[in-house]
């Protein structure tokens, strides 16, 4: 019963979330998913543990990608270009990561989805009145 309620409380506030909020969560969940594996490296079933979580956080970055790339994109150009040089960069450490697997390669993709995060999770005072107000 109680994980019911959890999933129709997740339900309803991923429903109410922004897409900042939105991205900001999914890059949370996808450091987390990292960190675990680098935190319990030496498991037994760590390796498809691992890819898993590399999986992840590639489908996480490539979706950005893609939507950084749309002509409607608000953003400044730019912005748009260090975040498609930012995600090449993932690309390559997620691809190093898969093809030589070592904890500490996870540390920069975990430090990039935290700080990422946190600048999305930030509101102008602005957003937070017209947040506040809804």
């Amino acid at each position: 019963m109680y994980q019911a309620a959890l999933k129709a409380y997740d339900s309803v506030n991923k429903s109410t979330m922004s897409g900042r909020d939105v991205e900001a969560e999914v890059l949370t969940k996808a450091a987390l998913k990292l960190k675990e594996c680098q935190d319990n490296w030496a498991e037994n079933g760590q390796g498809a543990k691992l890819e898993t979580a590399l999986k992840y956080n590639q489908r996480v970055w490539t979706i950005f990608q893609a939507e950084v790339e749309k002509p409607e994109n608000p953003l400044p150009k730019s912005l748009k270009v260090d975040l498609l040089r930012l995600s090449a960069f993932i690309d390559q450490r997620t691809f190093e990561a898969m093809a030589y697997p070592a904890p500490e390669k996870l540390t920069i993709l975990i430090n990039i989805n935290h700080n990422i995060a946190a600048g999305l999770r930030m509101r102008t005072p602005e957003a937070a009145i017209a947040k506040a107000a809804a």
